[in-house]
């Protein structure tokens, strides 16, 4: 019997586990998962984690294929010459094919004073100490949520709802993927949950001080916890690895999610940069991106032409607090549409969303190469198009 292919999958969220599950599909293929950290965290709860109504983590056992091996340890170098991955702790891993899917986090603040007195969101380490920052805080104390995106609406929603005297800062519009009807609607839930808003440039965040925020249009306002809900980072892995990186810091790939630098190398969520086009960032997204990476893998061993990235992103939710939300439905060009579901009616597609991100994993872990998704066919090749067609 023949060596088996050896494939690693750096990274153990959305992307890297349903990479992971599908790669299994074939006997001849040993698969590695390399994380930090001994359970999976569903993103999707993290604000609930701070709110106090949900833990946010799941055991890997529930998630990840029988046949995939966990290393529980962290990355610092990918040698592409030799594959090999180096680790923190325990040396390092040979492959024969690599999977990037180390996702994003806490973005770099560099308004003077965050980094210092904001507190992040992003990861469930910042979740969790921002939830013991909130327990040493009486209820009264002025709490300011800076982001006005789904993560910063659903923190501040979520602490509304629990008593906490929330303002959620948007820097610009308020959901800036919603439709205008349904901004309307958010704008009404956050009131109706007694969070105070503020929108437009104005609301720019320039500074925050220990027990202050500073806006752009000279407004100071009262802050004895600052959440930083806006932005994101992806990790320099790729970058130190001496592989080519978007702005941002995402691996730059084609349309099979290949990297540009080594055709080994495929990298699938909110780390990679498919032509420099990335997709919107989701758990959605990072599930489907995850899916087609270990399908290019897949097709490599098989010694076929890998297939170009086909998806279609259908819809956006967010929830505010535990009793309503906002599902909009979105064109296959990932705009919104006139179309949206509120109430509990949003609040219930909300939830589905948020369990069906963590089912995709399980579904696939228990029928490897079962996960399908809606595809596009048009906008993306429109897209790519546009972005390399000359200047007139």
């Amino acid at each position: 019997m023949g060596a088996k292919t050896d494939v690693v999958v750096v990274g153990g969220g959305y992307a890297g586990v349903m990479a992971a599950n599908r790669l299994v599909q074939r006997d001849d293929v040993a698969v590695t998962l390399i994380n930090p950290r001994p359970v999976f965290v569903p993103r999707l709860r993290l604000h609930q984690l701070v709110g106090g109504t949900h833990d946010a983590v799941l055991d890997y056992t529930d998630v990840l294929a029988k046949g995939v091996r966990l290393v529980l340890d962290t990355a610092t170098r990918i040698d592409a010459a030799k594959r090999r991955v180096q680790l923190a702790e325990t040396g390092s891993i040979g492959y024969d094919h690599l999977v990037y899917a180390v996702g994003s986090g806490n973005p770099v603040l560099q308004v003077p004073g965050a980094a210092e007195f904001a507190y992040p969101v992003a990861t469930l380490e910042a979740a969790q100490r921002l939830r013991e920052a909130l327990f040493d805080a009486p209820s009264p104390a002025a709490v300011t949520v800076i982001g006005g995106g789904p993560s910063g609406i659903e923190t501040a929603a979520e602490l509304a709802e629990r008593g906490r005297d929330v303002t959620l800062v948007c820097g610009g519009d308020l959901g800036p993927y919603l439709h205008p009807k349904a901004r309307r609607t958010a704008r009404k839930y956050l009131a109706k949950l007694g969070a105070d808003l503020l929108e437009g440039p104005g609301s720019a965040v320039v500074e925050v001080r220990r027990d202050a925020v500073e806006l752009a249009d000279g407004r100071t306002l009262t802050s004895r916890i600052t959440i930083w809900a806006a932005g994101f980072g992806v990790p320099d892995l790729a970058a130190r690895s001496g592989l080519r990186t978007d702005s941002a810091g995402r691996l730059l790939t084609d349309e099979t999610l290949t990297s540009t630098d080594d055709e080994r190398i495929v990298a699938a969520g909110d780390c990679s940069a498919p032509s420099d086009l990335p997709f919107r960032m989701s758990a959605y997204a990072a599930g489907c991106l995850g899916a087609h990476a270990a399908d290019t893998v897949l097709q490599r061993i098989a010694g076929q032409q890998p297939a170009p990235i086909d998806l279609s992103l259908p819809a956006m939710c967010i929830s505010f607090g535990r009793n309503t939300g906002i599902f909009q439905l979105g064109r296959k060009d990932d705009t919104a549409l006139p179309l949206y579901f509120t109430g509990i009616a949003g609040k219930k597609l909300k939830e589905v969303a948020c369990e069906s991100s963590v089912k995709h994993l399980v579904t696939e872990a228990r029928k490897p190469g079962s996960h399908h998704w809606p595809k596009d066919g048009k906008h993306r090749p429109a897209l790519l198009a546009a972005q390399t067609a000359p200047i007139a």
